[in-house]
């Protein structure tokens, strides 16, 4: 008798290699992202690269955004197979150049070419999964991708600086190569058998969305270094920010600045998300070293609290699959990370014990377990077989912008204020960004049939482009 391959486990067969070889393309661009923060102070001060440090960071994450435009539309005229190899093979070289840089401009290109192939990494991934695993087991595959993030985030800083220290930095980049290939020869046989494309049509390169991509990869680097000019920094930063709502409408479904309900809402949920947590979670470490004298190890492990909370949250979810309806997670998770931030503040502003903002944080991790597994399952529902590419690509661009315009302009914010007050004034901004969150987290939901609608035709179409 043939199995029931859509109530098979992700971890038994047929879907073992394919989600161990994915969980390992994901842990290994997050075990990158996370040790290179750790070693590019030793990087800038061999390369004697100061002045380009900030570029380091913020080069990869703009060139992301261009990789998962152009890997969106790629999977959606030929599936996700080429896609992905183009992507890893453009992450391998990024390593290579970095590893072997002996400039720090050098670096700076491996880093931007690393970017591309990270971004578009990420969107052929999602693809996959909507291509090899049945609805039923998104929740828990989205699951274990959220652990596969959680994991380097416990591990990576420390291993990348005993990488550095004992051999060199050069190692942290080039010995990642040698696991990626493996990972990548891990999904292979379950990429055989995928028909090129399920399109009912022939989809057509999409060479406008790849340039206003490119537009919104310049804006993420002009904010960025809008902090690096004296005396113009906040206006060029407000042309940027601007250029950016601009330049991401072609990008992601049509409403999604509108939190329009449905698949738009979904994407625009993301975006807050990542741009409410990660723009107070930086400052976090930085609050209890400067007021409250922790040690860089000790104020780290307030970010390894968040991390287990996200990953156990993220199993919970898995494991309740439809039982945990997803507007009410979304909500949920929208609602601690407001919790949380607004603890900060709180500790922030009236000099309260650090243990308030500490254990609140353990709400936000928890929280964004709820969410993002969830808001991927949702995203991969609401499309249909000739738009998962651009829809993946439109999430993962609203992830990456929100969190890059987010820090971006929490770093403005940091330096306009007094020591005093720039980190009350950070949270309070945060805080503003996640009360946004928490109101369109309901609108995930698909507006039900009208009357007037024909049986199984949505009222609203929630998949399409600007």
């Amino acid at each position: 008798m043939t199995p029931d391959t859509s109530t098979a486990g992700i971890l038994r067969r047929p879907y073992l290699l394919a989600t161990v070889g994915t969980c390992a393309l994901v842990f290994l661009s997050a075990f990158e992202s996370l040790a290179v923060t750790t070693v590019m102070p030793v990087v800038s001060r061999d390369l004697d690269g100061a002045s380009l440090y900030a570029l380091a960071f913020a080069g990869p994450l703009a060139t992301g955004v261009m990789g998962m435009v152009g890997a969106g539309n790629w999977s959606d005229r030929r599936g996700p197979r080429a896609p992905l190899y183009a992507s890893v093979g453009l992450f391998v070289v990024g390593l290579l150049i970095a590893g072997m840089a002996s400039i720090m401009p050098m670096l700076v290109l491996g880093r931007l070419v690393q970017g591309l192939g990270g971004g578009a990494m990420t969107v052929a991934l999602y693809v996959l999964v909507a291509r090899i695993y049945p609805p039923a087991l998104h929740a828990k595959i989205f699951a274990a991708f959220a652990a596969s993030w959680v994991v380097p985030s416990l591990v990576g800083p420390f291993a990348a600086g005993v990488v550095a220290q004992l051999t060199s930095w050069h190692w942290v980049f080039l010995g990642v190569v040698g696991l990626v290939i493996p990972a990548l020869a891990m999904v292979v046989p379950a990429m055989r058998g995928l028909a090129p494309t399920n399109a009912k049509e022939p989809v057509p390169w999409a060479f406008g969305r790849l340039g206003w991509a490119a537009l919104a990869a310049l804006t993420v680097l002009a904010l960025n270094l809008s902090a690096e000019v004296p005396g113009f920094g906040m206006a060029i930063a407000a042309v940027a920010l601007v250029l950016a709502l601009i330049a991401v409408r072609p990008l992601v479904p049509r409403g999604t600045l509108t939190a329009r309900r449905g698949l738009p809402s979904v994407i625009l949920s993301r975006g807050l998300a990542s741009a409410a947590f990660f723009g107070a979670e930086v400052y976090l470490p930085y609050l209890l070293t400067e007021r409250y004298s922790f040690t860089p190890t000790f104020a780290g492990l307030t970010l390894t609290g968040a991390a287990l909370a996200w990953a156990s949250a993220s199993a919970l979810q898995g494991r309740l699959g439809s039982r945990l309806a997803d507007a009410f997670a979304v909500r949920t998770g929208a609602i601690l990370v407001l919790a949380a931030i607004a603890l900060a503040f709180v500790t922030a502003a009236l000099n309260f014990t650090p243990a308030v903002a500490i254990a609140g944080w353990l709400f936000a991790g928890f929280g964004m377990g709820l969410m993002y597994p969830r808001l991927s399952v949702m995203t991969l529902a609401l499309s249909t077989p000739d738009n998962q590419g651009f829809n993946s690509a439109a999430m993962s661009i609203s992830d990456s912008l929100g969190g890059a315009l987010s820090l971006a302009t929490t770093g403005l914010v940091f330096a306009a204020f007094t020591t005093t007050d720039s980190f009350a004034a950070v949270f309070a901004l945060t805080a503003i960004i996640a009360v946004v969150g928490v109101v369109v987290a309901p609108r995930v939901a698909a507006r039900p049939v009208s009357s007037g609608a024909r049986d199984g035709e949505p009222e609203l179409s929630l998949t399409q482009p600007n």
